[in-house]
């Protein structure tokens, strides 16, 4: 789903039109095999670090599954946080 969303989405396109160009020189060859070529190392360099982000949470949420007291600390941080989000929330809204 996420691959989809990025590939429909139109910011993409203008941010390989506007940033690509800049380091496309047409005195150094065909301009369109300099695009591909950079267009295609940036998509190898995303697909590998999201690749890798995607193994460690995998890692993560394993390491947190067979750790049940892992589990219930992170829901009490998280419920912490978001409990003192709120009261700074509704102390600011009085102002």
């Amino acid at each position: 789903m996420g691959l989809v969303t990025n590939l429909l989405n139109p910011k993409v396109a203008v941010l390989y039109l506007s940033l690509l160009p800049q380091f496309i020189d047409p005195a150094a060859g065909s301009v369109l095999s300099q695009g591909l070529v950079l267009g295609t190392l940036q998509i190898c360099i995303s697909l590998t670090v999201n690749t890798m982000i995607a193994m460690a949470a995998g890692s993560i949420a394993m390491f947190l599954k067979s750790r049940p007291t892992w589990a219930l600390v992170q829901r009490w941080f998280m419920g912490t946080v978001l409990a003192a989000l709120a009261v700074r929330i509704a102390f600011e809204a009085r102002r």
